[in-house]
């Protein structure tokens, strides 16, 4: 330990200072920082309380299996999965392992901090039962936590619910997301507090809609090798700011791999202010709405190797969404958009993805006229390949709005149908700064339609 009077010897000048720093040992990590600018680097980690970022590699993690039979824990519903997920956290976290079988979900299974669930494989599948839908039959207050149905019959104690009707003051629709925990005939007690008047002038709903897994603010989560299927054909749709196969709201350090998300009415996979969330390696086709959602705010989102096929839109940078990184990406078939960015998501980067067949735009930057600088600003496509976007008038890349500061390079932009009026790249009067280099575009019945005018093009 130096000296506590170091600090005021008269011969503390900067040679001093260095002989006492080696000889003490802690020279090389003071140089580390200042040469750096950072801390050192952690080079013998060790397990610290409360240290959430730097932690060991364990050779061997509490691993919990899950099976229809044959697990540490059996059965076919989301309350085995629910206990093995709790049971886990509860004991600091660890792995669900999850062995080959099906799992019929009547509520969400709701993930926890430092969980990791894994399944086997194609073999692992998670779904869900037709959803039921009913109307209020009673009115309830904000402060109430329960509500009366009109047609119980099709709920149970245990159930997912999401309430749903217009909001009596100003006319905006109102969403809550609760659970049914006791009933006595057609009054349900919910999870929690409704926070939200559900009068009956409002047309009130209740509809057996959930997310399949879902999570609110936790963090270091992986969600890996299994199936989710939302069984889109015998459900009510419930969009992707509130649901998917997979929804997480206010979350961190989550990574999806090697999952498969389909069939469900909404999203494939969504979540909303979520920082620092991998998806990786993922196939989400054939969803009414989205197959990726990063959205709200979301910080760092990586999108990796994934197939986004037959959805509604491939993948949708939603309302702020910045730093992104979509990479090596199949999206193909996408019924309105491959990939669409808009209202402040910025700095993103999507590059050396395959965008095919999409059925009208192939990239759109949305017009976003909400206020002074709310548009996707300082976006980058590189090295993308689009090809037939569209129909007869389809374009591949759209830009519209006050957008600026976009930079697309080295893409290849292709037309394999007739030419009919297809554009290649097609920019709004008002854009700002657009940079173009080493596009290729081919096939089409116009390479360019810029329609900024001649001073404001680069």
């Amino acid at each position: 330990m130096l000296d506590p009077a170091f600090r005021t010897r008269p011969d503390c000048d900067r040679r001093f200072f260095l002989r006492r720093l080696l000889a003490t040992g802690l020279l090389p990590a003071v140089l580390s920082r200042c040469s750096a600018g950072q801390p050192p680097e952690v080079t013998s980690v060790r397990a610290t309380d409360g240290d959430e970022r730097v932690q060991p590699k364990w050779e061997q993690l509490l691993t919990l299996t899950v099976g229809n039979s044959n697990g540490d824990l059996n059965g076919n519903s989301d309350r085995v999965l629910q206990a093995a997920v709790d049971s886990v956290a509860r004991k600091g976290g660890g792995t669900v392992q999850l062995l080959p079988g099906t799992w019929v979900l009547r509520n969400s299974v709701v993930l926890a901090s430092r969980v990791r669930l894994v399944g086997s494989g194609s073999d692992t599948l998670l779904t869900r039962p037709a959803s039921v839908s009913t109307t209020l039959s009673a009115d309830s207050d904000w402060y109430d936590q329960e509500i009366t149905l009109t047609d119980a019959s099709g709920f149970q104690v245990g159930d997912g619910v999401v309430l749903r009707a217009v909001n009596p003051h100003h006319g905006a629709a109102t969403v809550i997301k609760r659970t049914l925990t006791a009933r006595s005939g057609n009054r349900f007690l919910l999870s929690d507090g409704l926070r939200e008047n559900l009068w009956l002038s409002g047309k009130p709903t209740c509809d057996s809609l959930y997310p399949l897994l879902t999570a609110e603010f936790a963090a270091d989560v992986r969600i890996e090798n299994l199936v989710l299927d939302g069984n889109r054909q015998q459900t009510a749709h419930l969009d992707g700011n509130y649901g998917g196969c997979i929804f997480l709201q206010d979350c961190s350090r989550f990574t999806i791999e090697e999952v498969e998300t389909r069939n469900n009415h909404g999203d494939g996979i969504s979540f909303q202010i979520c920082h620092d969330v991998v998806v990786r390696n993922c196939y989400s086709h054939d969803n009414a709405d989205l197959g990726v959602h990063p959205g709200s705010g979301s910080q760092r989102p990586v999108l990796i190797g994934n197939r986004l096929e037959r959805n509604s839109q491939g993948l949708f940078w939603c309302w702020g969404v910045k730093f992104g990184l979509a990479e090596d990406n199949l999206i193909e078939g996408n019924r309105l958009y491959g990939v669409s960015i808009g209202h402040n998501d910025t700095d993103n980067v999507m590059r050396n993805n395959v965008i095919r067949n999409s059925g009208q735009f192939g990239v759109l930057f949305r017009h976003e006229d909400r206020g002074l600088d709310f548009w996707p600003n300082r976006n980058v496509l590189e090295g993308n390949t689009i090809e037939n976007s569209g129909g007869d008038e389809g374009v591949a890349i759209e830009v519209l709005g006050k957008v600026r500061d976009l930079r697309f390079t080295g893409n290849r932009i292709r037309e394999t149908r007739d030419p009919a009026r297809r554009v290649g790249i097609r920019i709004s009067p008002e854009a700002g700064s657009v940079q173009m280099s080493d596009n290729m575009i081919t096939g089409m019945h116009t390479s360019v339609i810029d329609q900024r005018p001649p001073e404001k093009r680069d």
